[in-house]
């Protein structure tokens, strides 16, 4: 009888397994060297955010502003407006990475993200009615956007149903219908409204991070306090549910319920995420398979995805202010050019 040997797990991708009470978690060396690496990045970005603009700082001089010091002019510009704007940026950037990492292990595809299967559209669609029917507002859009990303949930969830149980494919197709109809309902509301209200909607629907202050930073470091931790309770009984929901299931799992829980978070993340920038695109696709690729693991890589997801968003709007095309560059168009040029290769790769 012929026997075949197994194979040896490389030691970077072994780990070891750190236990406090009850909870237990698996610290593997090349993911964590993966995660230290995009820190540092994310770190070389932030400080080149803080230095550029039409006040250019040194190193030095955003230091002595962070602190309080320095010309009263760098202190404004740095404590007022561009770090309440990257912190905006790392939070919004981090919830896309972290929701786009749940949504494509519940549907086990690479394009189950919001922004492709109508979560993200959802909340455009109910924001774009506040502003066209009930005069718009900071708070108000917000609360719009978070409601709508939810309801869309609910409704895409419910009518990709079948038998009680809502399938990874199912969910994907059903939200590509939905979010395309949406689509369409907010194109209609845009032709429909006035040019003020017109050129208020364009302009949050592009996804930008101009005019970002702290209440925007504040909303959105409480979403990421809140809901992430909640993400990575379920993370280990969602990656489960990759192999498919009869093997979760075979292992004790309750598929549907944790299918649910995390489709929710997901949204309420990506809702508070939209509702501070307007829709950015591609982040949520491209974050975590970024992630993967680089840890070679599957499942939900949380700090991982989030890392990587600031990194890109920060990335974006670096790039969205150095480029001058005669008026402020929304870093929506940036990540929609890149995110669309990734989404070839990849549909390129898996054909």
């Amino acid at each position: 009888m012929n026997m075949i040997a197994a194979q040896p797990v490389p030691p970077l991708l072994r780990g070891w397994v750190v236990r406090i009470g009850s909870w237990s978690w698996r610290i593997v060396p090349r993911v964590l060297f993966v995660a230290i690496s995009i820190s540092a990045a994310l770190a070389a970005l932030s400080f080149a955010t803080l230095m550029y603009g039409t006040l250019d700082l040194s190193l030095g001089e955003v230091w002595r502003a962070l602190n309080g010091e320095g010309t009263p002019a760098a202190v404004r510009s740095v404590q007022n407006r561009r770090l309440p704007r990257l912190i905006t940026a790392i939070g919004v950037g981090g919830s896309l990475g972290v929701a786009g990492a749940v949504f494509q292990t519940l549907s086990r595809n690479v394009l189950g993200s919001p922004d492709i299967i109508g979560f993200t559209t959802g909340a455009a669609t109910a924001a774009v009615v506040q502003i066209v029917f009930f005069g718009g507002g900071v708070l108000q859009t917000a609360g719009a956007a978070v409601l709508g990303g939810m309801l869309t949930a609910l409704l895409v969830y419910a009518l990709a149903r079948k038998d009680g149980v809502s399938g990874g494919l199912r969910l994907v197709l059903v939200g590509i219908g939905v979010g395309a109809m949406l689509s369409a309902v907010m194109s209609f509301l845009v032709v429909r409204a006035d040019i003020d209200d017109a050129t208020v909607v364009q302009q949050w629907t592009a996804g930008s991070l101009t005019g970002r202050g702290w209440p925007h930073a504040i909303s959105v470091a409480i979403a990421v306090g809140v809901l992430v931790p909640a993400l990575v309770v379920v993370s280990r009984r969602v990656t489960m549910m990759e192999m498919g929901d009869d093997a979760a299931s075979s292992l004790g799992i309750s598929v549907e319920r944790y299918r649910f829980a995390g489709i929710l978070l997901a949204v309420a993340l990506t809702g508070a995420a939209t509702a501070a920038t307007g829709p950015i695109a591609f982040v949520a696709l491209a974050a975590p398979q970024i992630a993967r690729r680089l840890a070679r693991r599957s499942g939900v890589l949380v700090a991982t995805s989030f890392l990587l997801g600031a990194v890109l968003l920060a990335g974006a709007d670096l790039i969205a202010q150095a480029v001058e095309v005669g008026l402020r560059t929304p870093v929506g168009l940036v990540t929609s050019l890149l995110g669309g040029a990734y989404l070839i290769w990849l549909l390129a790769r898996q054909a």
